[in-house]
Formats: structure tokens, sequence, C-alpha cells
């Protein structure tokens, strides 16, 4: 039998990940009912899953069961719909729109949508510890990403930036934490799902990583001037409203193209060691360069 083509194997993946993600959210029974449904507004029925794909396409690496990285596909994605809400918050972009519909705290209230991101954040953790008890490296290696190292550091960095000139290193290493922290963890955490690597396979899905979540960022900023709110599902233009720095900003159009080429081509280039076990981390690679939304 031929193997899914990469439309077919990602959407079977997705839908996956909405059932597993379904279980473990808070239901309506829940006793904050409302945060509960905050919860859910922010993390079901949208989204490209870009994270959960990492981690099922890693796991396919070491060879891992589908099942065995559920754990870690839905605590990436709760970490993702966490960072998206408080994103958005007045305090921080300060955005109504997410994922083509109003953004949390617009549906809910402002202190309502810090709450639901701060539970699920920690549900996340409660969901990858549950699965692993024994592997505390795993929620070590999440925590990293979220943390003043990468996610919560990153956006420090991104506030403290607005309206200066960065450079070129200045803004990748923004990026890598904010954005590329946490796609990191995703490849690395589905690595662990399956059989043990040696520290050449961990090295090259690390570069792999690192190119492919710098990429994704790149293109981001590109979108943000080409696209619409309505193709993007968020507000276009926000980064030039609020004067944030960008790769486009720094490179112009053309030359941000360009840097999400080259990321592309590293990124294949450090799969070549783990030949076709590594198909569909390229077939995303390609999909997080290509896409236009």
């Amino acid at each position: 039998m031929p193997e899914a083509s990469f439309a077919d194997w990602s959407r079977e993946r997705q839908q996956r990940i909405e059932r597993v993600l379904e279980r473990m959210l808070p239901g309506e029974d829940a006793v904050a009912a409302r945060l509960a449904a905050a919860m859910r507004y922010a993390t079901l029925g949208s989204g490209k899953r870009v994270r959960p794909l990492l981690v099922y396409a890693a796991s396919e690496v070491t060879a891992a069961d589908p099942a065995c990285a559920d754990a870690s596909a839905a605590a990436v994605e709760l970490i993702h719909a966490y960072s998206l809400i408080h994103d958005d918050l007045p305090c921080m972009d300060d955005d109504s729109l997410r994922r083509g519909k109003p953004t949390c705290h617009i549906a809910f209230d402002e202190a309502t949508a810090l709450l639901a991101g701060d539970a699920l954040q920690s549900l996340a953790f409660a969901v990858l510890a549950a699965a692993a008890p024994a592997d505390a490296g795993a929620c070590r290696l999440l925590a990293d990403a979220v943390g003043v190292t990468g996610m919560a550091g990153g956006q420090q960095l991104d506030l403290d930036a607005t309206g200066t000139a960065l450079g070129a290193d200045s803004l990748a290493q923004l990026h890598m934490m904010k954005t590329g922290a946490l796609i990191r963890a995703s490849v690395l955490l589905g690595a662990r799902c399956g059989g043990a690597m040696s520290d050449g396979e961990t090295q090259a899905l690390d570069r792999y990583a690192k190119a492919a979540g710098l990429a994704f960022q790149v293109v981001d900023d590109v979108l943000d001037v080409e696209g619409s709110s309505a193709s993007l599902g968020k507000t276009a233009g926000k980064d030039a409203a609020q004067h944030k720095a960008t790769f486009v900003t720094l490179l112009g159009l053309d030359g941000a193209k360009a840097r999400a080429a080259s990321l592309r081509e590293e990124a294949h280039a450090a799969l070549a060691p783990l030949g076709d076990r590594a198909r569909r981390l390229a077939e995303l690679a390609d999909f997080l360069v290509l896409r236009n939304k």
C-alpha cells in the first residue's frame, strides 16, 4: 500500500489531536464552568496544529506508535493555545482576532482569559507527566521551551524591542526563543516517544528544528505584510502598526523570502542523515515555508 500523501497524513493527525484534546480538556460539567469553556474555546476547532504535527512526524523517526506521541502532541498544543491567549491580551499585543474568531478576552473577559492561559499551561505539564511519569526530562524540555530562556523570555525581548532597530542576530535570537523554542521542543519530544537515538541523530533533529522554527517566524513576518486578516485568521499588518522589528523591516520583503528559502534548505540538509524516516519532517519544512496563511 502506498504511503499517504502529506495532505492526507496531516489531516489524519490534525483530526487525531483534536480528539485527544477534546478528551483532555475539562468539560461542561467542570466546577469552574466558565473557565473550562474559555479553555476549550481557545484550543479546539481551529488552528494549523503545526506543533502536534511536528511531534507526530518526529515520532516516526524513532518508530514510535502515534498513540505514544499523543500526550506530547497535546502538551505542546496546550502550551501554544495558552501563549496565544496571553499574547492577545491588552497588556501584550491587545488583539481582537485569533484563528478567525474573537480572541479569548473578547469572547469572555480579560480575567477569565488570563486564568484560561494559566490553566492550559498547567494542564500541559499534567498531561505530559501522567503519560511518562519516569521521564522527568520531557517535562524539563518543555519547561525550558516555555520559560525565561524560551517563550516567555522571547516575548519580553519582543516587548523591549518594540520601536527599536534590531540587528539580524538579535532578531533571530528573539524569535528562536519566542517561537522557535516550542517548535524545537515539539520535535525533540516527538523523537523521545520511540527508540533511543544516537547523538548524531539527536543533533540532526536539533539543527532541523532550529532552522524550521526560525523559518516559520520569517514566513509569519512576510504574511503579516502580504496576507489579509480573513486569510490569516488574525489581524494583518499588526507588526507595522506596532512598530515591531521584523525580518521584513530588516531585510525587505524579497530578502525575508530569500531567508526563509535558505532556512528551508538548512532544514532539509539537517535531515539528510535520517533518510526516509524523516520524510514527514521534510514535508513539514516545505509546508512551513510555502504556506500562505
